[in-house]
């Protein structure tokens, strides 16, 4: 009963870019629902956004959207994000680390939960990013308050509509953490799913790369003041207007 908008975030996947985008045309309309897949090249230097462009002549469900430089993994959800279409928005990672099939199971859930995000089942990655990992995983949990399994996993399910009454600020890979906050922030409920991670046979992964985690630190300093800054100003307001209110209680006695 729902309509959906893929979104794949993609930087130099031209070796597998092209299985991603056919195995998520297929699973859509074998499931058969009103769907789009949108492609975030994010500045790529190789012939990924050729093979998406390629697919798209046959195929008016794809779309691509083009960074003409790399932004960073959270600019490239975010334009996903902007551009979608359809009632509920999911996004996934294009490095063939994920098998969409696993979405199905995330169905059974999303009418009774606001989002259903992932959590991955055997973690294919290298100890030293399993171990970045979890320190920031309880660092976002002691920054922001915000806990869950696997924060940065990039496979979740999410109501449009909620991204376009909370958008989101942070660009680089603190974007998961954002939007879990946000989350938690509007009292949104969500489920979490254990899905299976398979190791990474094409490409170059760039999440360890010492840029993005100073990137992912100070996004995550710099909002978290400002953010702790503006439900202050909330609770203000909403203590003045329940002051207010008793006073014009006491003055009606």
């Amino acid at each position: 009963m729902h309509s959906l908008s893929v979104i794949l975030p993609a930087y130099n996947e031209e070796r597998v870019i092209a299985t991603t985008v056919r195995d998520a045309l297929d699973r859509m309309e074998k499931w058969g629902l009103d769907f789009e897949v949108i492609v975030v090249n994010d500045g790529s230097s190789d012939r990924t956004a050729a093979i998406v462009a390629e697919i798209a002549v046959s195929h008016p469900q794809v779309r691509l959207v083009n960074h003409p430089v790399n932004q960073g993994y959270g600019a490239a959800l975010v334009s996903g994000f902007t551009a979608a279409s359809k009632s509920l928005t999911f996004f996934m990672d294009s490095d063939g680390q994920f098998s969409i099939d696993e979405l199905q199971h995330f169905f059974a859930y999303i009418d009774a939960y606001d989002s259903v995000i992932g959590y991955r089942i055997k973690r294919q990655d290298t100890w030293m990013r399993k171990l970045n990992a979890w320190g920031w995983k309880r660092l976002v949990g002691l920054v922001l308050d915000v806990h869950a399994r696997d924060i940065d996993c990039a496979f979740k399910l999410l109501r449009t509509e909620f991204l376009r009454q909370n958008p989101l600020e942070t660009r680089g890979a603190m974007i998961s953490a954002e939007l879990l906050y946000k989350l938690r922030r509007s009292g949104c409920a969500w489920k979490e799913v254990g899905v299976h991670h398979r190791p990474r046979l094409e490409g170059c992964a760039t999440g360890a790369k010492p840029s993005v985690i100073l990137r992912a630190f100070r996004e995550l300093f710099t909002y978290a003041r400002k953010w702790r800054s503006e439900e202050r100003r909330v609770s203000a307001r909403r203590y003045s207007a329940i002051s207010k209110s008793g006073s014009t209680v006491d003055s009606t006695m």
